[in-house]
């Protein structure tokens, strides 16, 4: 049926093709109404669609990555007398005062907008992780406009932390959006939202290689082709027009090949195991310091005073620990260990460690994305000192000490390591050097996951109680609840209820579920009609009452447990069927659930979805149809 339009008691109605009427107030809203179907039929339903506007969403998302930039270099020239051109970081000269008083000050503004921010709003930012893994890829473009914000002022007064959590946040909040305005179903809004983190990390760091996995690895948590066209094309799409407006120079330039010997990579291995740990403390270091804060008697607003006083001081010494890192990382690559004496390589370290720390616990916004490249750029430089004191006739470039410490620092505490490996293999174009970092980048995740077990985002979801390893969609079995899944068509009875009088209300063969109840109307169990009967004509059976014979009043469930949950009681219990009460307190039966149709509806689901995961729906259908007949 084709969209028609009527007039009804002077009013416009729409019907669409699923046959929905809708009132029209205005000419606008009929429009809005008209383009939002035919968005439906041309894009929801079709990939080439899908795939195009994933393109343009990564060139939008392009223009806000460059925006964002913008405004942290202007806070910066403003604030620390930095050129628009030069990253904060690898600044050659900044007044000493400058160093001290801006992260503190700012620290104090930073915190009273944040409180203020808060007080308005008063509920936790979900980001693309989050979202993918637990709300279906929905999330509020308000609330990530708002922490990208915070995050460019944390930058801005020289927080030490990553801007890519402002990145991935503005991109991927808007590609949610789009994806809802267009009613994508829930795995195609997953994807827009690793479209829009995918456009983000490309266009900050010039590779869409790497933006492109780190949706595959981070937000989405696999790699399929029907998610590969449009990740891919707004990695493309966002690098393309990064490059029109900044350039094609990535974030760091090796302007030499880099030779890696095979008696090298017991060199780059130890570089690994170092790292795997360095990356372990840097992650505890942030824990701890938060909790130090909370404990503290300073008020919320006050702690990023508190924080910016002690990265002040510590930049006093060390201002390269100020920004998100790009500058030093340039300054390392380029000039490796000769660009530092060793003391102060190891001072930096810790320093960078520190301010880390320091400025996320103590409530700045922003990760550890590139903070974690800078350390581990410093670290491959302090182990190439290290070593040509020790063993002077090391055949290894410095170079490669240096990239492979960045890329297995950042992977063990990022948690995505492709992403690592792919962003020295577009940066440097030298696959030699590409391969010595993989196998430090492999062992640095061996050693994280070992010892540690999460990454930096899943450490902070393990903290607030929420149990995320990974962004695969669970989402849907929280979603899957007995409230959706419970029938109604049951009875009660008191407990003092004569046998006879049930057998007489209730047949042997009656299809009903019936329960017991107090007199307050609480559950006290189940009751089985064929043990009822039976027992009813044994000796004395009509003596007996209805609390003598019921059972189960231990186990039942409530509304809202999901499926799993669900699942765990019926093992727990050894029963067929349990009543949903409405809580544990008062106990009002609700309604009730069984296990086997449990299982059929948690079964299907999981085949729908893993079926819209691969991008075919026809995939169970046969199954479906034989179990069916």
């Amino acid at each position: 049926m084709r969209d028609a339009l009527f007039a009804v008691e002077g009013r416009t109605l729409i019907v669409t093709e699923e046959q929905e009427i809708h009132p029209r107030r205005s000419v606008s809203t009929l429009v809005k109404a008209r383009a939002r179907l035919w968005a439906r039929h041309n894009i929801r339903n079709n990939e080439l669609g899908l795939s195009i506007v994933a393109a343009l969403i990564g060139a939008v998302i392009a223009l806000g990555v460059a925006l964002t930039k913008f405004a942290v270099a202007e806070f910066h020239h403003v604030l620390f007398g930095v050129s628009i051109e030069e990253h904060l970081s690898g600044a050659v000269e900044i007044v000493r005062w400058r160093l001290l008083l801006v992260p503190t000050i700012g620290g104090v503004v930073y915190g009273v907008v944040a409180y203020a921010l808060w007080r308005w709003r008063p509920r936790d930012i979900v980001d693309a992780i989050e979202a993918n893994a637990l709300h279906g890829g929905h999330m509020s473009l308000s609330d990530s406009l708002r922490l990208t914000g915070l995050t460019v002022l944390s930058a801005g007064v020289g927080a030490s932390v990553g801007l890519e959590a402002a990145y991935t946040q503005l991109g991927a909040g808007t590609a949610s959006r789009i994806g809802r305005y267009l009613h994508l179903r829930r795995g195609d809004l997953r994807t827009f939202v690793g479209c829009g983190a995918a456009a983000a990390i490309a266009a900050a760091f010039n590779a869409p290689l790497a933006g492109a996995f780190y949706a595959f690895e981070l937000v989405i948590g696999t790699y399929t082709l029907a998610t590969l066209v449009p990740v891919a094309l707004a990695a493309v799409f966002a690098t393309l027009v990064s490059r029109e407006l900044f350039g094609e120079q990535p974030i760091f330039v090796v302007y030499s090949h880099v030779d890696v010997f095979a008696t090298n990579y017991l060199i780059l291995a130890g570089i690994g195991f170092a790292a795997g740990l360095l990356a372990i403390a840097a992650m505890v270091g942030v824990t701890f310091v938060e909790q130090w804060s909370k404990r503290a008697s300073l008020p919320t607003w006050a702690r990023p005073a508190m924080g910016g006083l002690v990265l002040g001081n510590f930049a006093w010494f060390f201002p390269q620990i100020l920004g998100s890192g790009h500058g030093g990382i340039e300054n390392t690559v380029a000039n490796g260990p000769l660009g530092y004496e060793l003391p102060m390589l190891f001072g930096l370290i810790v320093a960078k460690m520190i301010g880390s720390a320091v400025s996320i616990g103590s409530g700045f916004r922003g990760g550890m994305f590139s903070s974690s490249l800078y350390l581990g750029a410093l670290f491959g430089a302090a182990v190439a000192a290290s070593l040509h004191r020790l063993m002077p006739g090391t055949t290894l470039n410095d170079t490669a000490y240096v990239l492979a410490g960045m890329g297995s620092v950042a992977a063990g505490v990022v948690g995505a390591p492709v992403t690592m490996i792919l962003l020295v293999l577009e940066a440097t174009s030298d696959f030699s050097a590409t391969l010595g970092v993989t196998l430090s980048v492999i062992v640095s995740v061996i050693v994280v996951r070992h010892w540690f077990g999460y990454s930096f985002a899943t450490w902070r979801f393990h903290l607030r109680g929420v149990a995320l390893h990974s962004p695969h969609d669970v989402g849907w079995l929280h979603d899957l609840q007995v409230a959706n899944l419970m029938r109604r068509d049951f009875a009660v009875v008191p407990l003092d209820q004569k046998l006879s009088e049930l057998c007489r209300q209730f047949p042997i063969d009656a299809h009903i579920r019936v329960f017991a109840v107090d007199d307050k109307g609480g559950y006290r169990g189940y009751i089985d009609l064929a043990d009822a009967h039976g027992a009813r004509y044994r000796d004395g059976g009509d003596a007996l009452c209805v609390s003598d014979i019921v059972r189960g009043a231990e186990h039942f469930l409530t509304p809202g447990q999901p499926i799993r949950e669900t699942l765990d009681h019926f093992i727990a219990s050894a029963a067929e069927t349990l009543a949903v009460v409405d809580n544990p307190r008062d106990r009002r039966v609700q309604g009730y659930l069984s296990e086997a149709f449990a299982l059929r509806r948690y079964y299907r689901e999981l085949e729908a979805h893993h079926s819209e995961e691969l991008g075919d729906d026809e995939l169970f259908k046969f199954h479906h149809a034989a179990s069916d007949d």
